[in-house]
Formats: structure tokens, C-alpha cells, sequence
């Protein structure tokens, strides 16, 4: 139990995000149950969030600050196609791992969540220099970043939804769908339209 001197918003947020994990969405994270696993009462959450809403936010930086982290240190000694294959199973692996926050980081930020802004545009900056790395421009490559990360999204959501129930190694389904993906990113490099 966390002692309430000790108590600081990265440490609500950080078990808010457990909670949200442990049960698989982070909707079903109350400030009731939040309070309750700090062993505080329920209004002394306020001290460090200013309501539900403030709390999704806090959730949705966290996690992306979290999924950037596991990206990047999935690209370490790695360049190219095999980072960008790294990226992908990093991406897939985080939302396994974290079901309750993964949900949070899909959205693109509103114009006054500077915070949010500010992560995401480190993330689609390392995005950006891996793609560059396949010879791809600044706008190729913001369109590639949209359809990587729809290709992802669709398949994780697919999977967590039980979606693919055939006897078919669904890893060596991944593997070739990132490796059709890059392939056509590749293709698109050499022989821009």
C-alpha cells in the first residue's frame, strides 16, 4: 500500500494504469477502486488529479510515453527493415501486455493536450527516421505511419477480439503481413509514382 505522505501523481497514474491492465480496459478504473487500492479516501485523489477526465489523460500520456519507450528500446543496435520489424512486434507485444492502457494511445491528441502532443510527435519523429531509412520522404512517410499503424491496430484488435480462431500460427500470420507491408513500403521507394 502506498503511504499517503509518499503519494505524487506519477504514483496514482502509475497504479491507475495497473488496475486498468489488470482488468483489460481502462474504463473500469473508478476513482472509488483507485482510492481504495492507494488506501486513501476517495476525495484526497484530488490532490493530484482533478477528476475522471483528468485521470483518462493522465492514462493516455502515460501510455504513450510507456509504448514509446518499448519501441525504441526494441530498435536498439538495429536499422532500417529490422527495426522497423522490431517496432512492429514491440507494438503488438505492448498491447498484449497492456490491455487496459494500449486503448488510450491510439487517439491523436486535441489541439490544447500539449503533453500528448509532445509525445506523440517524438513518436512519429523516430517513426519517421526508421522510414526514411526504406528511402521514404516526409509525406510517404506519414502515409506509411498511418497504415502501419492501422495495420497493427486492426490486427491486435482483431486478435484480442478472438477474431482468428483458425489452426494457423497467428505469429507467422504477423510476420507476413509487417514483412508484405515493408516489402510494398519498399517497393514504393524505389518506384515513386
Amino acid at each position: 500500500m502506498v503511504k499517503r505522505r509518499r503519494l505524487n501523481r506519477q504514483l496514482v497514474v502509475e497504479k491507475a494504469a495497473a488496475l486498468a491492465d489488470a482488468a483489460g480496459r481502462p474504463e473500469a478504473v473508478s476513482l472509488t477502486a483507485l482510492s481504495e487500492s492507494l488506501g486513501i479516501q476517495a476525495p484526497s485523489l484530488y490532490n493530484h488529479i482533478a477528476g475522471r477526465q483528468d485521470l483518462g489523460y493522465a492514462l493516455a500520456v502515460h501510455g504513450l510515453r510507456r509504448l514509446l519507450f518499448c519501441l525504441r528500446e526494441a530498435t536498439l543496435g538495429k536499422v532500417g527493415r529490422d527495426a522497423l520489424f522490431a517496432v512492429c512486434h514491440a507494438y503488438r507485444r505492448f498491447a498484449w501486455e497492456h490491455p487496459g492502457v494500449y486503448p488510450l494511445t491510439v487517439r491523436a491528441p486535441e489541439p490544447d493536450e500539449a503533453e500528448l502532443i509532445a509525445v506523440s510527435q517524438e513518436l512519429l519523429q523516430m517513426l519517421l527516421l526508421l522510414l526514411a531509412s526504406l528511402g521514404l520522404g516526409r509525406d510517404n512517410g506519414l502515409h506509411a505511419v498511418r497504415g502501419l499503424r492501422a495495420l497493427l491496430h486492426g490486427f491486435i484488435t482483431l486478435e484480442a477480439a478472438g477474431g482468428f480462431k483458425m489452426a494457423l500460427d497467428l505469429d507467422e500470420s504477423f510476420n507476413r503481413l509487417v514483412t508484405l507491408y515493408l516489402d510494398g513500403l519498399e517497393t514504393n521507394a524505389l518506384n515513386p509514382s
